[in-house]
């Protein structure tokens, strides 16, 4: 098959992929022209009675709890669509935010689905790309022919911005598939306007097309743009590869700061810098420590410095050749300083383990012996899983089950699984409950739309509809 894009965009319940949930997708497919393939999709994914929405979150989308329910697929119904029409052989998966955010979503879902939460990103052809740097990178490094926003004197790359000021019909910021239409057009114009630069950031969202340029075998410094730089400079510096860390990463230093108050400085002192809390970050004289991970398979906006000479690039970031040579050169001669770098940051405290086991997807790998029965679990009829328990090696597997039936088929639990699923979901509802009610107290004082004051009656109503026996009795919006 010809390579294809599928522009997606979800609107969720919330911001944690772990915690919240997919409410709406919508996605267009096109060839690598932007000619659409087939037709568009909007769905909407109904929402578990386990789940209360962030107020603030259905404030921007507008989307109820209720209409999920009335209009949209289950979990299980919505993942098969995903992974059998959407995530096809040779797909590039394009977002605006989607690598840090949207996908995550995808991700949970088809661990809570059974389905392998990595493989439609890079099996069979298929790869994702981000085009949120790919913005900020044409926006720092190449910016003509491109009208730029710009909110009380700062420079913003919402989409909903660029859309209006480059004449983009742009109807429904926040809802999916106006957004998907938005994002297909400003992606247009930067291959229209810049195809150089455009070829260039397509290519690099192979991490083996990355590593050759952020190679640690024959360091170099290289350009990088990234949401974590200083936004006065378009998110853009010159990188210098440390050393390898984690899970397919590697760390680099910012060279636009000066690391000699830095390079002396013990594992501890270091680790105390890099940890440090916001308050102390304020602190008068206070240095931070610019390394940061990249991920080679996060598809990182990254450029050989050669790309600097171009468009007077070096004052475009604010930076020069001797500034860069000068820190290269103490970096060099201090090599110790990357390894305690290193020691430093692994040294940091593991988050604690979730308990709920649709929040453990990253706590470890599926063992081989396991993914036959995931399998199996993934194409019984609701029939056969009424009565259906295999033995699972992964302990987080049986659990997860459970939910997945409760959800999806909640017809197939047995007396008792209903009642070891009821008492799992108002633990879940009443950690929920508070920040819930907090939220939704506080807009309803401030909230004059007369729209979304419907989304909050209904956001009252769907926790009366949802809350557990226990729960129900908490105080609630007047």
């Amino acid at each position: 098959m010809a390579q294809t894009f599928f522009f997606y965009d979800l609107e969720t319940s919330g911001l944690n992929p772990r915690e919240s949930r997919i409410m709406q997708f919508a996605g267009i497919r096109t060839d690598l022209d932007f000619n659409p393939i087939g037709e568009p999709y909007d769905l909407l994914v109904a929402l578990n009675d386990d789940t209360l929405p962030s107020p603030e979150a259905l404030m921007v989308t507008g989307i109820t709890p209720q209409q999920t329910v009335a209009d949209g697929y289950t979990e299980a119904q919505f993942a098969k669509i995903l992974a059998e029409e959407v995530f096809v052989d040779d797909t590039i998966a394009v977002g605006f935010n989607n690598i840090r955010f949207d996908d995550e979503f995808v991700r949970a879902l088809f661990w809570r689905t059974f389905r392998d939460p990595y493989e439609w990103c890079w099996k069979n052809g298929c790869s994702r790309w981000d085009l949120l740097d790919v913005v900020r990178m044409t926006r720092a490094l190449r910016p003509e022919g491109i009208v730029w926003p710009v909110v009380d004197g700062k420079a913003s790359n919402r989409l909903e911005l660029l859309t209006k000021e480059n004449g983009i019909d742009h109807f429904k910021a926040h809802d999916a598939l106006s957004d998907v239409e938005a994002l297909i057009a400003v992606t247009k114009l930067i291959k229209q306007k810049q195809p150089q630069l455009y070829s260039y950031l397509l290519k690099m969202r192979d991490k083996r097309e990355v590593q050759q340029l952020v190679n640690l075998d024959d360091k170099k410094p290289f350009v990088y743009t990234s949401g974590r730089y200083d936004a006065e400079f378009d998110k853009t510096t010159i990188a210098f590869p440390l050393t390898a860390g984690k899970n397919n990463t590697v760390l680099v230093y910012d060279l636009r700061y000066d690391p000699t108050p830095l390079i002396s400085l013990s594992t501890d002192e270091l680790k105390a810098k890099l940890f440090a809390s916001w308050e102390d970050r304020q602190a008068e004289g206070f240095v931070k420590v610019p390394v940061k991970q990249l991920q080679y398979n996060r598809a990182p906006a990254v450029a050989p410095v050669g790309v600097l000479e171009q468009s007077d690039g070096w004052n475009a970031i604010s930076l020069s050749k001797e500034q860069i040579e000068k820190h290269k050169r103490i970096l060099l001669s201090a090599p110790h300083f990357a390894e305690n770098v290193r020691s430093a940051i692994e040294s940091r405290p593991e988050f604690p383990k979730a308990k709920d086991p649709e929040a453990q997807l990253y706590d470890g790998f599926v063992a081989d012996k396991d993914k036959m029965r995931i399998e199996a679990v993934r194409n019984a009829t609701e029939r056969e899983l009424s009565d259906f328990h295999p033995e699972f090696g992964d302990e987080r597997l049986a659990p997860l089950l459970l939910h997945y039936k409760a959800r999806n088929f909640p017809r197939t639990l047995s007396s008792n699984e209903s009642i070891e699923w009821e008492r799992w979901r108002t633990v879940h509802i009443s950690a929920q409950l508070p920040a819930f009610m907090k939220s939704l107290e506080a807009l309803s004082k401030t909230v004059s739309d007369e729209q979304k004051q419907f989304v909050l009656q209904e956001l009252q109503l769907w926790l009366e509809s949802i809350a557990p026996v226990d729960t129900s009795n908490q105080d609630t919006m007047d």
